[in-house]
């Protein structure tokens, strides 16, 4: 018969988070060998872990690291918002920034490990969503903003913008959303459907023929400034971020949100 204690069942249920008949039985299993039924737990939990990958975790929390060299931004998934306000998926996502940071995104191989391990802990689909690093290069500054305690975050990069003007649109992409930094970005597609939706509607109001081409033209602008961020008011003043910016370039942003 495998020799262990009450105490050591509650120290591998304590170590693993497994249910306490779960922690028994891979003492038994392991004949009292703790790091055995860590192992033998932990086998059994990833198998189990399987089984969750297609459920909806649109919970999370959003982290960022930044420093001299630039920023990082790390989206961790999970079910439950309780889940996500745990200590340890707290303290995770935030260690998944900073090796970012160091790394680079493909850096997060590091802690795969430790992601496995939370997902067992906490019986949830806990994936990683948005990654992105942002490194200064050539006088270019970077900005990062967390906004909602973590449900949303912004990177964004610049040359010839100060680095107050900088957080000033970094807030505005959070309250703008916009989706890309150029009107050139767009899809050309996208850019041609919505342009034929727009005239219909306008033919349907009754518009005079001869105003159609001038009234889609605007109303194709404004979409575009639901879209594009240069082209918006920036925090929904008259002023367009592109003239907020003057002589400056914004080169590249992301806005990762959760839900």
């Amino acid at each position: 018969m495998a020799d262990f204690s009450a105490k050591d069942v509650q120290a591998l249920r304590k170590s693993t988070g497994a249910g306490m008949m779960d922690s028994k039985r891979a003492l038994t299993e392991t004949d009292g060998d703790m790091e055995a039924a860590v192992q033998l737990l932990r086998e059994k939990g990833l198998a189990k872990a399987l089984t969750r990958t297609d459920r909806e975790n649109k919970e999370g929390i959003i982290a960022v690291a930044s420093n001299e060299t630039g920023a990082a931004l790390v989206q961790l998934k999970s079910e439950t918002d309780f889940s996500a306000k745990s200590e340890a998926f707290l303290a995770l996502a935030q260690e998944l920034a900073e090796v970012v940071l160091a790394g680079g995104p493909e850096a997060v191989s590091q802690k795969q490990e430790t992601i496995e391990d939370l997902k067992l802990v906490l019986k949830e689909n806990i994936e990683i969503g948005d990654i992105a690093q942002f490194a200064t290069s050539d006088g270019s500054a970077v900005d990062a903003y967390l906004h909602g305690g973590g449900k949303a975050g912004v990177l964004i990069e610049a040359t010839g913008v100060d680095s107050e003007l900088l957080h000033e649109i970094a807030l505005h992409i959070a309250f703008a959303k916009p989706v890309y930094l150029t009107r050139e970005e767009v899809p050309a597609e996208l850019v041609d459907k919505e342009r034929a939706a727009l005239l219909e509607i306008t033919k349907s109001e009754g518009k005079p023929e001869q105003a159609w081409d001038k009234i889609v033209e605007g109303r194709v602008n404004a979409w575009f400034g639901g879209l594009v961020l240069l082209e918006q008011g920036v925090l929904g003043e008259k002023e367009k971020v592109a003239a907020r910016i003057g002589d400056g370039t914004i080169s590249r942003f992301i806005h990762s949100t959760l839900g």
